[in-house]
């Protein structure tokens, strides 16, 4: 069996791990259109900050490596045709724009998404960075320490964007973040955190103008950015943009081959095929089942991409393991709290179609007896489904390491557990890590009070 996977992300690295694995005898024909495979683009904080040192590590693997698996990698190698009815795809070889073609049984798209430009003036000017791929981490590597750049402006406040401005306000850089959204982090937190992190960020120089977007990028004499104009009509200075807008899906290409939606989203069914029978599908241009809900929507995560190029190989010849459901849990640290979310939130509620509710809670880490110096200040909330008492979603966030404590909930989540089920579940105890009843269960049975 002739394998072809294209993209060498996430998605499409798992694909070819999973191909392997089930299928050793098959051809892998890995095509990559950069000169490099597999690059990280979510390790790319820790090489701006300087904790990872060479931006090639920043990888799940390499040609020479891949290829001693019997694979064959085709960097600099673009897919920009398919013909499903022959199983041939028309390949450009970037560097010499020569055509080929190449046949397939079985082909997986891990074809991602890319970052979404602003369609404003000044669009074009130097100096308006985006902040994906290995290309682009280099740049942001170099503009780090460049003594020229003084001030940042960081477009959008997701998880990308955050890093983003975290990493240059650590550079000694005057960082600004303009959202239209009006706090940061809208679709990962509710308010009582995300309160307590935009003060945070303010307080290590980092400027936040929410509730506006940009309306023009203007220029200097030698065609950089030198100066932003939002829509509330403020101006400020801008020796560099980053972009971390948001994605779209790297598909339109692939519009006569098989079925998208209206966002430009391959249509998968729960094993990852496409609307051609030998094409599987798998990464940021998918959708993902969401546990809470049992509807599918985009949940752009690498864990997620890894599970869908996973089925996708499994099911290549059979359809023989559905890809299981999520609950879009994620984590990050913004300076020195660190916080964790899955499921569903107030401020994703309506979106998503659930009616919650839900409880907040402050507390200590550990017991109180222990020392500030081992302990700190612990928030979180717990969100359920008032009819049936289904655990709807969780959000942790404190300056030790919590995070984990999402892992517990998102299980729950995934095998439909409810708020009886958490409020007395058997977690350890043992003062220098924990409380004799730990935060999750302490939040499910004020979730039973609420309701009972």
């Amino acid at each position: 069996m002739k394998v072809a996977v294209i993209g060498s992300s996430h998605g499409g690295y798992e694909a070819v791990r999973g191909v392997l694995h089930d299928f050793p005898d098959a051809q892998i024909d890995w095509y990559e259109k950069g000169d490099f495979v597999s690059f990280l683009s979510c390790g790319m904080e820790l090489y701006l900050q300087g904790v990872v040192k060479d931006v090639n590590s920043v990888s799940y693997a390499t040609v020479p490596g891949m290829e001693a698996k019997g694979v064959h990698v085709h960097i600099n190698s673009e897919v920009t045709a398919i013909d499903p009815d022959a199983h041939r795809m028309t390949v450009v070889e970037v560097q010499s724009g020569r055509d080929t073609t190449a046949e397939y049984d079985k082909l997986i798209l891990a074809v991602g998404a890319v970052p979404f430009k602003l369609p404003v003036p000044g669009k074009e000017l130097k100096n308006v960075y985006a902040m994906r791929g290995r290309d682009w981490a280099i740049k942001l590597k170099q503009a780090s320490v460049d003594p020229t750049i003084k001030n940042v402006t960081v477009v959008g406040s997701g998880y990308i964007g955050i890093e983003a401005a975290e990493s240059f306000a650590k550079a000694g850089m005057h960082v600004t973040i303009i959202d239209l959204n009006p706090t940061i982090l809208g679709t990962y937190l509710d308010s009582e955190f995300t309160d307590i992190l935009q003060d945070e960020l303010t307080a290590q120089n980092v400027e936040l103008r929410l509730s506006q977007s940009v309306k023009e990028y203007v220029g200097n004499d030698h065609g950089a950015v030198k100066s932003v104009i939002s829509t509330t009509g403020s101006t400020w200075p801008a020796d560099l943009v980053i972009e971390t807008a948001g994605i779209r899906p790297a598909t339109k290409w692939l519009a006569d081959v098989i079925d998208l939606d209206e966002h430009g989203m391959i249509k998968t069914n729960e094993y990852q095929q496409t609307s051609q029978p030998d094409i599987f599908a798998a990464g940021d241009a998918t959708e993902v089942e969401f546990a809470p809900t049992g509807k599918k929507q985009l949940i752009a995560l690498a864990t997620n991409a890894r599970r869908q190029g996973r089925s996708a190989a499994y099911n290549l010849e059979e359809q023989r393991r559905k890809t299981t459901a999520v609950s879009g849990s994620s984590a990050l640290h913004v300076f020195s709290y660190k916080f964790a979310s899955t499921g569903v939130k107030d401020v994703t509620a309506a979106t998503v179609g659930a009616k919650i509710e839900s409880v907040f809670l402050k507390d200590t880490v550990v017991p109180p007896f222990v020392p500030e110096s081992h302990n700190a200040p612990v928030y979180f909330k717990l969100s359920f489904d008032p009819e049936t008492r289904a655990i709807m979603g969780a959000q942790i966030m404190s300056t030790m390491d919590v995070t984990a404590n999402i892992n517990a909930i998102s299980l729950a989540l995934q095998q439909h557990l409810t708020i009886d089920d958490l409020a007395y579940a058997d977690f350890f105890f043992q003062p220098g890590f924990d409380r004799p009843w730990n935060i999750m269960n302490v939040a499910a049975q004020k979730a039973q009070d609420k309701l009972d």
